[in-house]
């Protein structure tokens, strides 16, 4: 059989409308009604208002841990396993559900926590780069003081994170195909976050952690592992520690990984994995339909 990963998107894979053809499911609509008696508002409705609700990160990220942990389930229900997980940012708590770690509204309640916290933190911007030299980059990255890479998605793709002007000194010496101001409240995974992470730690050491019950590839430490307290350990650095995608899609096949699974809307990690390991196999769960038509 196939050796197969789950991979499960972040913040900046929503959509107006993502999880609709979910709502009249018996099995969706008993973890919409548990999710709001955690949140105080309805996913669906948020997911569905035109203004664009879903993409403020107070609702962002609970709609996405929602919406994909549902289509994880419904996979697992109709059979399906994966051999290992692992998630962008965000999606690392529904990988961690999915591998049995904790369940659905712990994960909902640690995953609301975080978004509050991540959504009050100021201080900071985000940049995207696309097409630039790895190596001017990192010596860049590594001489400025106050800015971080952030985000390492792919070898033509990287998030920066930091201060204002730190950032703006690496954008402007770097030579860039594009750079492209994220719109988010803070510098996300970068030290600035430290204040926040502080504040959720104690939320996250009340939680008692499960053994994997599939190897989990974490986004500060790219090896899979299904020891809790590693786990638990690696997620308490994530707040504040670079998202290293590039390293995950290169650990895949050095695990025996043939076929990568995007559960969670669009195909934001399909592409950024294509683009650092083009042997692998690559599919997309995003809704009934694809997830009808899937097979082993």
């Amino acid at each position: 059989m196939t050796k197969t990963a789950w991979v499960f998107p972040g913040q900046g894979s929503q959509a107006i409308g993502m999880g609709s053809d979910l709502t009249d499911l018996p099995e969706a609509k008993a973890t919409f009604a548990q999710a709001e008696k955690i949140l105080g508002w309805s996913v669906p409705e948020i997911c569905q208002n035109e203004e664009d609700k879903v993409s403020n990160t107070l609702y962002t990220q609970p709609c996405l841990y929602v919406i994909e942990s549902i289509l994880a389930d419904l996979m697992m229900a109709k059979g399906h396993k994966p051999d290992l997980v692992a998630g962008h940012s965000l999606g690392e708590y529904v990988a961690l559900y999915t591998a049995g770690v904790f369940d659905f509204a712990t994960g909902l309640k640690l995953v609301k926590r975080r978004t509050e916290l991540m959504s009050q933190a100021s201080a900071g911007v985000m940049v995207a780069l696309l097409g630039f030299d790895r190596e001017a980059l990192e010596t860049k990255v590594q001489e400025t003081s106050g800015v971080v890479l952030a985000n390492d998605n792919n070898p033509g793709q990287v998030v920066i994170s930091g201060a204002p002007e730190a950032v703006e000194a690496v954008v402007n010496s770097v030579k860039s195909k594009r750079a492209v101001k994220l719109n988010v409240s803070g510098a996300f995974h970068s030290p600035l976050m430290e204040d926040a992470a502080a504040e959720f730690q104690p939320v996250l050491d009340a939680v008692e952690f499960k053994t994997a019950q599939v190897p989990v590839i974490s986004n500060v430490e790219p090896t899979p592992t299904t020891d809790a307290a590693t786990l638990k350990q690696r997620l308490t650095q994530q707040m504040t520690g670079s998202v290293r995608w590039r390293e995950i899609s290169l650990q895949l096949p050095e695990e025996g990984v043939e076929r990568v699974v995007e559960i969670g809307p669009d195909k934001v990690l399909a592409g950024l994995i294509k683009r650092t390991v083009r042997s692998l196999k690559l599919a997309n769960v995003s809704n009934l339909e694809q997830l009808s038509a899937f097979s082993e």
